[in-house]
């Protein structure tokens, strides 16, 4: 019998804490402690090599159920569309202006944090109404 593996989301980006801590706001996770005998991260990150400062951060689901998100900076900027995106979850079995309405009041909390509205995909008797949106780096996400 297989047994489901616990797994984190790596976002490669240029500004690690600063993306970290957007989606932090986002799915309302949190900054997890710093390492031991740390009494903050700007402290653990001073006494890193020059070249490592600032390198990666990481946000966790207070509750323990979701997976950790790890922000790892890197040398190249995005250039194409992501080939894997994260769905936040805020109109679950709601349906027609309901649902749009709950999308569309958090796309305005998340626009005001720095995000970008892309566009609607409306409803289409299939699938209900989704937004498509971008993170402070341009990573694509959809509110569904």
């Amino acid at each position: 019998m297989m047994s489901i593996k616990k797994f984190q989301v790596t976002f490669d980006c240029a500004e690690p804490e600063r993306l970290a801590r957007f989606w932090c706001e986002v799915l309302g996770y949190v900054v997890p402690p710093p390492p031991e005998g740390f009494a903050t991260w700007d402290e653990f990150d001073r006494a890193l090599p020059t070249e490592r400062q600032g390198s990666d951060f990481a946000c966790i689901d207070p509750s323990g159920v979701g997976p950790r998100l790890y922000f790892q900076r890197v040398p190249e900027g995005k250039v194409v569309k992501n080939r894997l995106h994260l769905d936040v979850r805020v109109g679950t079995g709601l349906v027609g202006e309901e649902r749009l309405a709950t999308l569309e009041a958090e796309c305005a909390r998340l626009v005001a944090l720095g995000a970008v509205r892309e566009r609607l995909l409306a409803a289409d008797g299939v699938d209900e109404s989704t937004l498509v949106m971008q993170d402070i780096e341009g990573n694509e996400f959809c509110l569904d």
